[in-house]
């Protein structure tokens, strides 16, 4: 998606060429417009899915999610939480996921309401890296019985396995800004 990774080019920043912070218009600033166009590319690229629920993970997932519910006829967004609260189901699936840019470990839970076997699952997320968020959510999927239509990305950092772990699991990933490297303050985007 040449539009995302024009923003990207622009906006974006490279620290210690190995995280790129684009907090100013997707994760902390959220860009709506550039969100209607990624909405309108998902759609585009699982058209033939029939999809029922959209997973995501907190907090930076939902946004996006959110939009891109809407061209699948406003379906409704589950998403994963990081923290419980006492408003939290005590029933719930749960999954072990370690943050990459926080550097620590946590468990993700999804109320047993909110996803059952009936669902088709498209899992959205604004990053992939190691792919510890998406076999969390995979996990989630596989206990609720869900079938797990595909798993779109806004940004995929590639050099980092991510994408492995979700190919051999026969899903269908995609990804539309995918970044092979980060050197010298710059990002390389993988033809």
């Amino acid at each position: 998606m040449q539009l995302l990774k024009d923003r990207i080019s622009k906006d974006g920043k490279v620290i210690e060429d190995r995280i790129l912070k684009v907090d100013n218009f997707i994760n902390h600033q959220l860009d709506v417009e550039l969100f209607n166009e990624i909405g309108k590319e998902f759609k585009d690229r699982f058209k033939n899915k029939e999809i029922s629920k959209i997973l995501t993970v907190e907090t930076s997932g939902i946004g996006i999610a959110c939009i891109v519910a809407q061209y699948f006829g406003n379906v409704p967004v589950v998403f994963a939480k990081k923290h419980s609260g006492i408003n939290m189901d005590t029933d719930n699936y749960e999954a072990k996921v370690y943050s990459f840019t926080k550097e620590t470990e946590y468990t993700i839970k999804v109320s047993k309401k909110y996803i059952n076997k009936e669902d088709n699952i498209l899992i959205i997320d604004d990053f992939l890296a190691s792919g510890s968020a998406m076999t969390g959510l995979m996990d989630i999927c596989k206990q609720a019985g869900a079938v797990i239509e595909g798993i779109g990305i806004v940004i995929e950092k590639s050099f980092q396995g991510g994408r492995e772990l979700i190919e051999k699991e026969g899903i269908q990933l995609e990804s539309l800004a995918i970044i092979e490297g980060l050197k010298n303050g710059k990002v390389i985007f993988k033809d």
